[in-house]
Formats: structure tokens, C-alpha cells, sequence
């Protein structure tokens, strides 16, 4: 007998790599259980419907996003370093991926309209972590004197995001970093402004 959450962690596995790359509506039932090699019903044992399973495949990708974003952040000691860390971090997407078809975020967040609310609002759940992420690392580098206390938080991690997923979307269309780069270069310019 097999192992369920073994069974299930390789359906989000698979799926994810299906989702990612070739999309979620595009991406059929049978399409992953030729990749997992399980029958329709072992995957509705785990999924109750494919809404679901697009939702909880986000949720497992944006983990696994968050996981190697959390350890790069982490592993920096100021706020604008770890800033620094989160731009190199995106960058990476368009030429060396942490995950096969780009960032998820984007991914989802382009095919997540007003007729796929699931996976919209796990979209905007995963937005929302990193927004609230950026903020905390403002808020943290403002408490010891790295960060001038006047920055718009929100605003800045609003800017920061939507120039990241844009660079990447622009760069994957080029098939080259020199869109990211060009944002990077411009990210840079402005955490130069809020540094004390």
C-alpha cells in the first residue's frame, strides 16, 4: 500500500511542474496522471476537484519559493543587503529558475482572472506574504537606523514587486536578462535613496 502524503507530495510535485510550465487551463487531468502515473480517482482521493488541485499546487510552489527566498534573506545582516537579496534572488528566474517554468507567482497571477477564483485568491494569498515580507524587512532595517523612517513602506514593496514580475516577464518574452537587469539596476538606485 502506498504511502498517502508520499502519493500526494508527488501529485503537487508533478502538477507543479505541468501548472508551471505549460498552464493551469491548459493542463488536464490526464495530462498528470500520465506524469504521476496514478489513476484519476488516487488523485481525487487527495484533491477533491482540479480547482483544488491548482490551488494547493500554488500553495506548494510559492512554499517552495518562499523556502530558498527565506534562506538567501536570512543569511544577510542588514536590510538593505537582504533587499539586494530578494533583487538577485529574481533575477534568477529568467536565465537559471529554482523552479521549471519560471517564477509562480507570475505564472498564476496571469492566467488567474475573474472566472478562476481559486487559484486568484491563492495568487494574491502568495502576493501578499511577499508584500508583507518586504515590510518586514523595512520595518526591521528602519529599527536600526539602515533604512530612513519616512519610507513608504507599502508603497516601496508594491514598486518593488511589480518591477521584479514585470522584468521577468519582459525578459522571458526577450529570452534574456537584460529586462530584469535594467529593473535590478533601477531597484538598486532606489534602495540607494532610503539608506541612511
Amino acid at each position: 500500500m502506498r504511502n498517502p502524503e508520499a502519493t500526494k507530495e508527488t501529485i503537487l510535485h508533478k502538477s507543479g511542474v505541468l501548472f508551471n510550465t505549460k498552464g493551469y487551463k491548459a493542463t488536464s487531468i490526464s495530462d498528470i496522471t500520465d506524469a504521476t502515473g496514478f489513476t484519476k480517482g488516487a488523485i481525487y482521493r487527495h484533491f477533491e476537484n482540479k480547482d483544488e488541485l491548482e490551488r494547493k499546487t500554488l500553495g506548494h510552489l510559492s512554499q517552495i519559493m518562499f523556502d530558498k527566498l527565506r534562506k538567501l534573506i536570512k543569511a544577510e545582516h542588514t536590510a538593505p543587503a537582504k533587499l539586494r537579496a530578494v533583487f538577485s534572488f529574481f533575477e534568477s528566474y529568467t536565465t537559471d529558475s529554482p523552479l521549471a517554468g519560471g517564477c509562480p507567482l507570475l505564472n498564476a497571477a496571469i492566467e488567474a482572472d475573474d472566472a478562476h477564483p481559486a487559484l486568484r485568491n491563492e495568487a494574491l494569498k502568495a502576493f501578499s506574504t511577499l508584500r508583507q515580507s518586504l515590510i518586514a524587512v523595512l520595518d526591521n532595517g528602519i529599527a536600526h537606523n539602515q533604512i530612513k523612517p519616512s519610507v513608504d513602506k507599502e508603497y516601496y514593496a508594491t514598486v518593488v514587486i511589480a518591477s521584479l514580475e514585470g522584468g521577468i516577464m519582459m525578459s522571458k518574452l526577450h529570452g534574456n536578462n537584460d529586462d530584469i537587469r535594467r529593473v535590478i539596476k533601477h531597484l538598486n538606485q532606489q534602495l540607494s535613496e532610503i539608506v541612511l
